[in-house]
């Protein structure tokens, strides 16, 4: 029992390590400043990463067709993969002039080897040497069969009209034969591309010929929020956007401004990119291998720790996870929580979160919700006719907050 308790035991040190070696996921299309994994099919993904134990891995990429709500579907791989759903990643570069070492790989999806013939959710993983998954991201192809008209308003519940908004939406199929939208049709509503932020099980409230309804006045509430912290570290020697002190030590630290917990916040405009990252560096011609890495002082002023909650640095840094990385310790000398995060040069937007003795995630408590914040909603339409094997994604709708409205 005890020799198998220590087994067990390096075991999961030994897939914790790892999986904190893996920096700097990116699943993007290839236009600059596009952040969505929710494109039309055929559009070129790029997946990229770091791996800081700097040497050379055999690592494979995996696509998965998957349902509307994440489950795998009834599909093999050759209904929806013209050649290999499994492959190589071969593309591989070792950093360049950096003081933390760490060799970088990318691949093109769809690429000569791996043809997406079918729309629908699909799960990519990266499995290592022994097929073990070392992390997971996920993406969506919609076809454009149909129109998804999208608005998003002020709440107008009395209770929420200062904190959320409501998201209306139409679905305009003039080719498509729909003969049973409750069984045949679903849709999601997401909110900044987090799949931890959305909405599902809807049923249009009104029938049209050729177009569905949707348009609840409570039921499509989504926090408004607040507009995202942001820092800048193009420059990895010198004080940059919100970096209030520089130190070189085996490799840099940024200490960022302290950021002061108030409960009674106003709503401040701050342009965003809602929670996204933008690896770049000034400082050499290629950010892929020539950024370095820093690590990332947070500093979280409150008078006292919260009560039965715990603090976390969130954004897409990490896929807006909640993991032992981001979570800020409270130091009770200076009367703040603290974090330190490995990061690689880029302009990153991040927030804080709580989560609570019951492991529920609160990303407005510490930042607050604001009605007037600018958010961007997608609408993802999922059509399975009767007798069919899979979920097609018919059409995809945008629409953002406009105070005007």
């Amino acid at each position: 029992m005890i020799k198998r308790f220590f087994l067990l035991f390096f075991v999961f040190v030994g897939f914790i390590s790892f999986s904190q070696n893996i920096k700097s996921i990116q699943l993007r299309p290839l236009q600059e400043n596009n952040f969505s994994t929710i494109v039309p099919l055929g559009t070129v993904l790029e997946l990229s990463f770091d791996d800081l134990d700097a040497d050379s891995k055999d690592y494979q990429y995996k696509i998965e067709h998957m349902t509307h709500d994440w489950k795998s579907s009834r599909l093999s791989s050759s209904q929806y993969i013209d050649g290999f759903d499994q492959n190589t990643i071969i593309n591989v570069t070792n950093s360049f002039n950096t003081f933390q070492n760490y060799t970088h790989y990318s691949v093109k999806i769809p690429n000569v080897n791996t043809v997406i013939t079918k729309s629908g959710n699909y799960l990519l993983s990266v499995l290592n040497y022994d097929d073990e998954v070392i992390f997971t991201r996920r993406f969506v192809l919609y076809e454009n069969a149909a129109t998804i008209g999208v608005s998003v308003i002020r709440s107008r519940n009395a209770k929420t009209i200062k904190t959320q908004q409501t998201v209306q939406f139409s679905v305009n199929h003039p080719n498509l034969r729909i003969n049973n939208p409750q069984q045949e049709i679903n849709v999601v509503v997401l909110k900044n591309n987090n799949w931890n932020e959305k909405i599902t099980d809807l049923q249009p409230n009104f029938f049209k010929p050729n177009q569905l309804l949707y348009t609840y006045t409570n039921k499509t509430n989504f926090w408004g929020g607040n507009e995202y912290l942001n820092f800048d570290t193009k420059i990895i020697r010198n004080n940059s956007l919100n970096v209030v002190k520089v130190i070189k030590k085996d490799i840099f630290h940024h200490y960022l401004y302290p950021f002061t917990y108030n409960p009674y916040r106003e709503y401040k405009f701050n342009p965003d990119i809602n929670g996204q990252f933008i690896i770049r560096t000034i400082e050499a011609s290629n950010s892929n291998t020539e950024a370095d890495y820093a690590i990332m002082h947070f500093s979280l002023l409150s008078d006292k720790p919260f009560r039965n909650k715990e603090a976390y640095v969130y954004g897409a840094f990490n896929d807006f996870s909640i993991s032992e990385e981001n979570k800020m310790i409270y130091n009770n000398d200076e009367k703040a929580y603290k974090a330190s995060i490995l990061l690689k040069q880029g302009f990153y937007n991040y927030t804080y979160a709580t989560v609570n003795s019951n492991g529920k995630v609160n990303t407005n408590e510490i930042n607050g919700s604001f009605f007037e914040t600018e958010n961007e909603y997608l609408v993802i339409v999922y059509y399975k006719p009767f007798g069919s094997f899979y979920e097609r994604v018919i059409g995809v709708g945008s629409g953002y907050f406009n105070q005007n409205k």
